[in-house]
């Protein structure tokens, strides 16, 4: 993990205390809303539905158990809305639908698809000490919202994946580096996000990005860049064109500075909706791509400034460093698999489900990466309570060397635990709630907060989720089904990633009411989904008390088509579109007039 300089840390703070004197002026009415509005922003506070919510950086997805209990003491003594805020929200909330809405939740915080964690209700005057807290142990919200590169997402296995050829970490420091508040990019046409592997496998969505990079050896062993642009959900799914196989890797930020530079200059600033690159790449083609490369090669003319020396990257790398664990070998290897096996046997099949779903191989034959499940019954996808945030910190310590990473799907992985440890983590994981075998089947959903929090959002999120995840409870049921991305968006602007998923479902607004418009075949560029691509639409959207059935429809015909054996998105690939779309839409009932 990367090990924060004195430089880091002082910086970090001062933009603490920068804040600080920021939100004293904003409210003592000597700075303005409109001038508080963009600082704010750019440390990660917006303000919602009902409060404010802070987004917290966690730059490709790293933490540590001091930042997980600081997390947890924030969700437990800040994020806490007044009595009357929230009787006034759940009187809001209750208004939407046909009947009451679910309770509103506070006092948890929230795994972003970007790997990030938010909080929903913490109050605005308290926010500089939020940020005070979260700079004692190296956090920020830097990067998280407005108009400026993002910060930068990565594959939760990052160095430490068996089908790396490259860890990607130190690119992506290097790469965040030189993107905070970097003065030519602190007010872009839009928002911009970069996501990085250095795997065979894309666990990233690379192409779902403004840029994609894949750091890669070429046929000599040189290390360098398959870049890609173009690509974002939204309005307008696209996915990311390769603008160049392979770029050395240290041309990596001349060559960013000018993708980014022709795009803040070409960028639509007259309509948000038109404003993202990939609109640019799709109505200019290959004279985007020209113009970068012209702009490429000015920047190298003049010197190219950001070169990276190889000393540099030195000592980026030399700040990842990994624990003595890592470097472990056992040698009693029969003793161990013995006590797997023992532990199997006292509940076979829930451990071995567990070892098969929720444990993925490493780079060290004698360590494994576990993913905790925060996908359960009675809470909403990614979120977690300050308690389960504590145990998930002791757990870090205990098995992982007091590591962890926020997935892209919303759980947490432990990236460093011992093979012969695994039952003793799997009975406390299990203990903890944390344990359901369920990653990668149909209830490891993703969704984002959607209309119980958000103020973008055309509908609810959570209650959909819900719904779902009560009907699919049977575990031998979800096996059966197998594999299958299903993911949640409230609003057109796709952060429950919708149209990635095998199954999608999007939130829209039709008079002030719930509807739900579902997707079938996306992909998020992985191997079990194949090329990425953004999934069909079965038809006009469905009345919330349709979702589940539609759901079950759909996945009644896979189940009556299938091969032995074969997956969902390769069944609806092999058998088609129309008849899965057919079942979607004999599920109507209360849309069946609108259908006709």
């Amino acid at each position: 993990m990367y090990q924060y300089t004195e430089f880091d840390q002082q910086f970090v703070k001062a933009r603490a205390a920068q804040y600080r004197d920021q939100l004293t002026r904003n409210l003592a009415g000597t700075l303005g809303d409109d001038e508080f509005r963009p600082l704010r922003l750019q440390n990660g506070w917006y303000v919602q539905r009902y409060a404010p919510m802070l987004r917290v950086a966690v730059p490709y997805g790293e933490l540590n158990s001091a930042q997980l209990r600081v997390l947890s003491k924030i969700a437990a003594e800040y994020d806490t809305p007044s009595p009357s805020l929230l009787a006034q929200a759940q009187a809001t909330q209750d208004k939407i639908g046909n009947s009451p809405a679910p309770k509103l939740t506070t006092n948890y915080g929230h795994f972003t698809t970007r790997q990030n964690v938010q909080f929903n209700w913490i109050p605005l005057e308290k926010s500089a000490d939020v940020m005070e807290l979260l700079a004692s142990v190296n956090l920020h919200g830097i990067q998280t919202s407005g108009n400026c590169i993002r910060n930068i997402t990565s594959d939760e296995r990052a160095g430490i994946a068996v089908d790396e050829d490259v860890d990607p970490r130190p690119y992506a420091e290097v790469l965040r580096q030189w993107s905070t508040l970097h003065p030519e990019f602190a007010y872009l046409p839009r928002k911009f996000k970069i996501a990085i592997t250095g795997a065979k496998e894309d666990r990233a969505a690379i192409a779902w990005h403004d840029v994609g990079l894949r750091v890669l050896r070429n046929a000599a062993g040189e290390v360098g860049f398959q870049i890609l642009v173009g690509g974002g959900m939204g309005r307008t799914p696209i996915t990311g064109t390769v603008i160049r196989e392979f770029l050395p890797w240290n041309q990596i930020i001349n060559y960013l500075e000018a993708v980014v530079r022709v795009y803040n200059g070409w960028g639509r600033r007259d309509n948000i909706y038109k404003a993202r690159i990939k609109i640019l790449v799709k109505a200019e083609g290959q004279r985007y791509f020209d113009e970068v490369e012209t702009e490429y090669q000015r920047i190298l003319a003049d010197g190219a400034h950001h070169t990276i020396p190889q000393a540099e990257l030195d000592r980026v790398s030399a700040c990842f460093v990994s624990p003595e664990r890592a470097h472990c070998s056992q040698t009693d290897a029969e003793a161990r698999i013995a006590r797997i096996l023992k532990a199997a046997a006292e509940d076979d099949v829930e451990f071995s489900r567990w070892l098969e779903q929720n444990v993925a191989s490493h780079k060290n034959p004698e360590l494994r990466a576990v993913t905790l499940s925060f996908k359960r019954l009675g809470q909403a996808p990614g979120d977690a309570t300050a308690e389960q945030l504590s145990i998930a910190a002791d757990l870090a310590d205990k098995y992982s060397a007091g590591e962890v990473r926020v997935t892209h799907d919303q759980n947490l992985l432990l990236p460093w635990v011992r093979c012969d440890e695994l039952p003793e983590l799997w009975r406390e994981a299990r203990k903890a709630g944390f344990a359901r075998p369920n990653i990668h089947l149909l209830s490891d959903m993703i969704a984002c907060p959607g209309g119980d929090y958000c103020a973008l959002a055309n509908a609810r999120s959570i209650p959909v989720a819900a719904a779902i995840t009560e009907r699919y409870q049977d575990l031998d049921e979800l096996f059966d089904l197998g594999e299958i991305d299903l993911h949640i968006s409230g609003c057109i602007n796709s952060c429950g990633h919708h149209h990635s998923g095998h199954i999608g479902i999007l939130g829209v607004d039709k008079d002030g009411q719930e509807w739900y418009q579902i997707t079938l075949g996306g992909s998020d560029g992985s191997d079990l989904s194949g090329p990425s691509k953004a999934g069909k639409v079965v038809g006009p959207s469905f009345a919330a008390d349709e979702v589940v059935d539609v759901i079950e429809a759909v996945l009644d015909v896979y189940k009556d088509t299938r091969s032995a054996g074969e997956k969902f998105i390769d069944t609806l690939q092999r058998v088609g579109f129309d008849a899965f779309k057919t079942a979607a839409n004999a599920a109507r009932q209360s849309t069946a007039r609108t259908a006709a």
